[in-house]
């Protein structure tokens, strides 16, 4: 069956980086549209990035010049590179997979403070 595994998180300073991987397996990656959402408890999950088929990026307002979403079709991988992290970034992130159906990860806790 499709599974989505993510790594990655973890604890880091106020301006800090970190890169997420989202792992999958059961499913012909290159066909599906990947994105990173994050949701903090009692919140919304809130849309992150997205990576079309073709390589296509978008991204939240908050996100754009510092995160970028990237995939390796060959290791069936996304990735999210976040840089100059911020505290209002602390959330779970979770990768979602669509192509007919959609698909969720686990998610990963990611927490910036000092």
């Amino acid at each position: 069956q499709v599974q989505l595994v993510e790594s990655g998180g973890g604890l880091v300073q106020p301006g800090g980086s970190l890169r997420l991987s989202c792992e999958t397996s059961g499913m012909i990656f290159s066909s599906y549209v990947m994105a990173w959402y994050r949701q903090v408890p009692g919140k919304a999950r809130e849309w992150v990035a997205r990576i079309s088929t073709g390589g296509t990026t978008n991204y939240v307002v908050s996100a754009k010049g510092r995160f970028t979403i990237s995939r390796d079709n060959a290791k069936n991988t996304v990735y999210l590179q976040m840089n100059s992290l911020k505290p209002e970034d602390t959330a779970v992130y979770y990768c979602q997979a669509i192509y007919l159906r959609i698909y969720w990860g686990q998610g990963t806790q990611v927490t910036v403070s000092s």
